[in-house]
């Protein structure tokens, strides 16, 4: 039985012309509005306890477009127009099965400026895209060859807060296949003075992106302050600087995460890390900087879908788990364990551990147990992907 091909974004940047940015900046500017007053009148029908579904916005569109304020909807391609109906949709199915907040209205400023074409909006042939409502190709900088003979089922463009422009496309990648299972797998101890440490002992060094670029941040933010607030031509300009530096922190942020993941997975078969609450971290004013510069979550999101792709399993142990103050060679647990103390000697066996590395043997230990034992195995929670979890019987479960 042979899997069906994984669906791959292909994320190219290109140029556009004058025509092609005033055109794409409308259709931005028509998909949040569209959005947002979807939004709204589901909002107020929820409050009067009726469900508006895609099929009611959607007629509600059409409506739209026949008034006078609201023509100029008419002026862009409807597809954009939509999609976005579609996803808002997406959105309230997630928050109706509590898995998301309830949707959000979209800022002009800070909200993401993007649209998705679907097949019948865009055309695509020998090597050039050509959106609806334009006469020219897209100047696409094909970075990377897309699969052979692939056609893009959706294709999304966007421009981000730096004014750089991007293009997605959506396609079949017969390439990505499950690797050959073995054996072998790690615990992988995430921390700041090293970005990684596995059960193997080896440490991957922390880049520190955000430092590199920091004191040139830190001036490029003064003179963002010192332009005077609103739309002003300096102040936008400024804007797009800070933005800019930002963006290649960013960049190269997620190149090395890219290269570390892909390592990882493709060298093992069981991964084990531990289930951080970054979200509640970086609240600690201390530590939120560098935190979120190391990009745990993000961390975690790459690892977890290459995991899915090449048949990989990933297991993320209990946050309150001891992995530090317990003794990966006879099992003792220490008492305290203090930030500062990265070296330490067990009291029961003698053995002498370095905290990170310890930690690391620990987490690997706990999830294989729970990869052989099942997800009833405390303290652990199973990574969607693997087996159904196993709960315990009230006989099993501690008072």
């Amino acid at each position: 039985m042979t899997s069906s091909p994984v669906k791959r974004a292909f994320k190219y940047r290109f140029h556009p012309t004058d025509a092609q940015a005033s055109e794409l900046s409308r259709t931005f500017g028509c998909v949040r509005k569209v959005y947002n007053m979807a939004l709204a009148a589901r909002t107020e029908a929820w409050a009067r306890q009726e469900r508006v579904n895609y099929n009611a916005t959607s007629a509600m569109l059409t409506a739209w477009k026949k008034t006078d304020e609201l023509a100029y909807l008419n002026a862009v391609s409807s597809v954009p127009l939509q999609q976005a109906l579609r996803h808002l949709q997406s959105a309230f199915v997630g928050f109706f099965a509590k898995r998301a907040a309830y949707p959000r209205f979209k800022s002009r400023k800070r909200s993401r400026k993007s649209a998705e074409y679907t097949t019948s909006a865009f055309r695509f042939r020998d090597g050039l895209l050509t959106l609806a409502k334009m006469a020219e190709p897209l100047d696409i900088v094909w970075s990377r060859p897309i699969p052979e003979k692939a056609t893009p089922s959706t294709v999304t463009v966007s421009q981000d807060s730096a004014g750089r422009w991007f293009v997605s496309l959506l396609c079949d990648d017969p390439s990505v296949k499950p690797l050959p299972a073995s054996d072998a797998g790690i615990g992988i101890d995430v921390g700041l003075d090293h970005l990684l440490t596995l059960s193997t002992g080896e440490k991957v060094a922390n880049p520190r992106h955000e430092r590199r670029d920091r004191a040139r941040l830190a001036r490029a933010q003064r003179e963002l302050c010192r332009k005077a607030k609103g739309d002003g031509a300096n102040r936008r300009k400024a804007r797009r600087k800070v933005a800019k530096i930002h963006a290649r922190i960013a960049d190269r942020r997620r190149d090395h995460l890219h290269k570390l993941t892909t390592r990882l997975v493709r060298d093992n078969q069981t991964l084990v890390i531990e289930d951080l609450t970054v979200r509640n971290m970086v609240k600690n004013r201390s530590l939120a900087r560098a935190i979120s510069d190391v990009a745990w979550a993000e961390f975690r999101g790459l690892l977890e879908y290459k995991a899915a792709w090449y048949g990989r399993e990933v297991i993320a142990v209990d946050r309150f788990f001891p992995s530090s103050r317990l003794c990966s060679h006879c099992g003792a647990l220490a008492e305290r364990m203090p930030l500062s103390v990265r070296i330490w000697t067990c009291e029961s066996c003698g053995s002498t551990h370095d905290r990170d590395v310890n930690a690391a043997k620990n987490l690997l230990a706990a999830g294989l147990a729970v990869s052989v034992c099942g997800a009833g195995v405390r303290p652990q929670r199973r990574i969607p992907g693997g087996p159904p979890a196993r709960k315990q019987k009230p006989s099993q479960r501690k008072p």
